[in-house]
């Protein structure tokens, strides 16, 4: 089962560096190991933490990530992260599914039909919301999860004008600090099964390394063909949830 969780790891890997939702993948794998829930879900996010470190120096040592936005979206995407974990143990989250399937939708068509910003259109409210966008997805990660990687694709396309490969960049800054708050709160906890998460970790990095430098190399139209795969499989699974459920 250690082994089959690695090889599902670095497909995780793959996936979550260059459109988000490798949660999809590794998290069942867990399950059908026979983790308690909430051993699985920090167990996840304890190995997915490494991909995420992966996947944000690739990006950033390929130029792929806006180095002035960076310092103020990890230290918001790491605050709101442990705000929405916090409130997790206090209210659950089944009441967000059907807001979470809308966004998603419209996610899928911003990303399907992408508006180009003229060269050199200025947005200088842009920064101003950077700290807010960045707090309230990395609440939603830690309380939530679900589709987050696609939604700071989007939020970063929208409000900055970024290229598809550029926001799958930039996104990772405020993934990487939402993995790094959840696994700090886990871990305090005692939650997560190193001895599971290690190996899943190490091919975890490995996947987002490629994952990363697949997304560099292929450019737009390949990373937006991902995002829209991952996000169609996100509202099938959670149509699915809230039908059985």
């Amino acid at each position: 089962m250690i082994a089959l969780s690695a090889l599902a790891a670095f497909g995780a890997g793959v996936v979550d560096a260059i459109a988000g939702g490798g949660g999809l993948v590794t998290v069942p794998v867990l399950l059908a190991a026979g983790l308690p829930v909430p051993v699985a879900l920090a167990t996840n996010k304890g190995q997915a933490s490494f991909g995420a470190v992966s996947s944000f120096l690739s990006f950033w040592g390929r130029g792929g990530v806006d180095r002035a936005r960076a310092p103020l979206a990890f230290v918001c995407g790491f605050v709101g992260s442990l705000a929405g974990a916090r409130v997790l143990l206090l209210v659950k989250p089944e009441p967000l599914k059907p807001v979470v399937l809308v966004l998603l939708l419209a996610a899928a068509g911003v990303v399907a039909y992408p508006r180009k910003p003229k060269a050199g259109q200025a947005r200088p409210w842009a920064m101003f919301a950077l700290g807010p966008i960045a707090f309230a997805l990395g609440f939603y990660d830690g309380f939530f999860g679900p589709g987050v990687g696609s939604m700071l694709i989007v939020a970063f396309v929208m409000v900055f004008g970024d290229t598809v490969t550029r926001a799958s960049g930039n996104a990772k800054v405020v993934n990487l600090a939402s993995n790094l708050a959840a696994v700090l709160l886990f871990g305090l906890k005692g939650t997560i099964l190193w001895y599971v998460a290690a190996p899943m970790a190490a091919a975890n990095a490995t996947g987002a390394f490629v994952g990363a430098r697949l997304a560099l190399k292929r450019g737009d139209g390949f990373v937006r063909t991902v995002v829209l795969g991952v996000v169609t499989v996100l509202v099938l699974k959670m149509a699915y949830d809230l039908v059985a459920g």
